[in-house]
């Protein structure tokens, strides 16, 4: 009989989801936020996301063998809680519940679980629990799906998970093998986090905001190494200045943050407002840089060894969507290829706890094919949400979809692109997508400004043909989930300028033919009107929600914004 494993996340009080694995075969994953259209679903379980993936592959919860979760037990003779009490001396509650309850959030974890299986009426006695430590299912995440064969190098960094930040460690023959850990707060995701919230923005939400800002600025104008420091083998974070906790905190109108009030001393007030000036601007550049900086040197220092072997490079955790450091690490000479996990936050956690349950089962998972992993609708069921929506859109079926679209987005207008399955992760890769013609002059500044209503200097990404890719990006590297930037053709510039960002560089997303044949044709119809195998591609969602998962809440997007044409798979909406 066929093994059912299914994957949850949601251990840190962000981001759940479900991954739903029959033997070998990844049948669904999605996002909770999607379903119950609140972003990142804090304090929440997975709830509707694992009644979809059980729903969509035909099952029900009896049929469930083993669910598998991103958060373990640490025992008191690892380092993980001793590290954590030292380094958080100055804040003893902290300190000694580490060291006294340092599992509390594993049992109320566990009985999150429960409860919510027991919701869905899985009989908690007839399933196998399997739990994962944090990084490991970052580990197995990217090193399980990755399709690499041979000695693979694996890194992960993020916030943190049980104590955990930074995981370096390789894969060999389906077992992954530790080489080094750190240790909350010598975080680097920690310290990226806290930035964002001095520059203004939500941690674990806004730390994209701060990429796209950097290139703005002077990462020479200021000097951050005082942040954090990486030597002799080990990160240490300065919780001087971040990374705190307790008394030391900055609070502002009765909220605490992640720095301190030194570094406000240091630097000048947190950051207020939308506009992208200086000196915060510089800000960013330097909190990038040092980043960009210091993981380069651990990579250099735990993992070369490896790489020099194989070339072979696999990447999660929040800071795998950094795309700005991805570049870097692509250009090290001994890096041929890095496979960052597309929903590399903990998002995909729940795609990392069911593989690495499923090799725990003597099962090897299939290399990720694609995102393309929620929900799909039907033209009867997109002819039902307009005839139930209270605008009562005016709509028409029209047969030659991708003709019809690229004529409308050549003409100059945006377009909402809603069809087929949801993608899982942060990325919008041909889906759920607001699109534009990137020869088209103001196009982006539009879609800004008057449908996703966020800052007007947030770049906008290039969905590129597989024929004309390597000649735009000048690289034969894959790309396709949007998480990598690449240094962009002059060649390119004034053919696609509202795709180009203000260093030069494209967060491009190669599609091909075989995983998404109708978004490809579309960009092919394009490349007729236009010259240029390139669209301008964009999230379906405006500023604070989540991307659209039903025709009903594209619908609700498109009439709360300036969208003029919405197509629901075969309906074209029009204002």
């Amino acid at each position: 009989m066929a093994k059912v494993i299914l994957g949850l996340s949601g251990a840190l009080t962000h981001d759940p989801s479900a991954a739903l694995y029959v033997d070998d075969k990844l049948v669904a994953a999605a996002e909770e936020e999607r379903f119950i259209r609140d972003k990142h679903a804090k304090n929440r379980m997975p709830l509707e996301a694992t009644k979809f993936c059980l729903e969509y592959a035909g099952l029900k919860p009896r049929d469930i063998d083993i669910v598998a979760f991103p958060y373990a037990k640490i025992g008191l003779d690892r380092p993980d809680r001793w590290h954590y009490a030292k380094r958080y001396w100055y804040a003893p509650d902290r300190a000694l519940t580490a060291l006294f309850n340092g599992n509390r959030r594993y049992h109320r974890n566990v009985a999150n679980v429960r409860g919510m299986l027991e919701k869905l009426g899985v009989n908690w006695d007839l399933i196998s629990f399997v739990p994962v430590e944090h990084h490991m299912t970052h580990a197995s995440s990217a090193y399980h799906l990755s399709g690499f064969k041979g000695k693979t190098a694996i890194l992960g960094i993020d916030g943190k998970g049980e104590y955990a930040t930074t995981f370096f460690g390789y894969g060999e023959n389906g077992k992954i093998h530790k080489i080094k850990e750190f240790y909350d707060p010598d975080s680097l995701g920690g310290l990226y986090g806290a930035m964002t919230e001095y520059l203004g923005f939500e941690m674990l939400d806004g730390e994209f905001k701060v990429m796209g800002m950097a290139p703005y600025g002077d990462p020479e104008k200021y000097d951050f190494s005082r942040l954090a420091k990486f030597e002799n083998g080990e990160l240490k974070v300065n919780t001087e200045l971040v990374n705190t906790v307790g008394w030391r905190r900055y609070k502002e109108n009765g909220k605490g943050y992640y720095f301190s009030k030194k570094l406000v001393d240091w630097l000048g007030p947190k950051r207020q407002g939308d506009n992208a000036d200086e000196p915060y601007i510089d800000y960013a550049a330097c909190i990038q840089r040092l980043f960009e900086k210091l993981s380069l040197e651990m990579i250099d220092y735990y993992l070369k060894d490896i790489l020099e072997e194989t070339g072979q490079l696999c990447f999660a955790g929040g800071s795998a969507l950094n795309v700005k450091l991805n570049q870097y690490i692509i250009d090290l000479p001994y890096v041929k290829e890095l496979f960052v996990q597309p929903a590399a936050s903990d998002a995909g956690t729940a795609l990392g706890a069911a593989s690495y349950a499923a090799h725990l089962a003597g099962i090897e998972v299939e290399p990720l094919q694609h995102v393309y992993l929620g929900p799909k609708y039907s033209n009867e069921e997109c002819i039902a949400a307009c005839e139930a929506h209270s605008e009562k859109p005016t709509w028409e079926k029209i047969d030659k979809v991708p003709e019809t679209v690229a004529k409308i987005l050549a003409e100059g207008n945006p377009v909402a692109w809603f069809h087929g399955r949801m993608e899982f992760g942060p990325r919008a890769l041909g889906c759920r997508s607001i699109l534009g013609c990137p020869s088209v002059p103001g196009v982006a500044d539009r879609i800004n400004e008057q449908i996703k209503y966020r800052e007007r200097w947030r770049p906008f990404c290039p969905s590129v043909l597989d024929t004309v890719a390597e000649d735009l990006l000048q690289t034969k590297h894959p790309a396709p989930y949007m998480t990598f930037t690449f240094k962009a053709n002059p060649a390119w510039n004034d053919r696609i300028p509202e795709v180009i960002h203000e260093d030069g560089t494209s967060r491009a997303q190669v599609v091909n033919k075989e995983t998404n044949p109708r978004y490809y044709a579309l960009i092919e119809e394009l490349e007729k009107l236009t010259g240029n195998g390139v669209v301008l591609n964009t999230s379906l969602n405006r500023r604070g929600e989540p991307m659209v998962c039903s025709p009903t809440d594209a619908l609700n997007m498109f009439y709360g914004s300036d969208l003029p044409y919405l197509v629901l798979e075969d309906i074209l909406v029009r204002k």
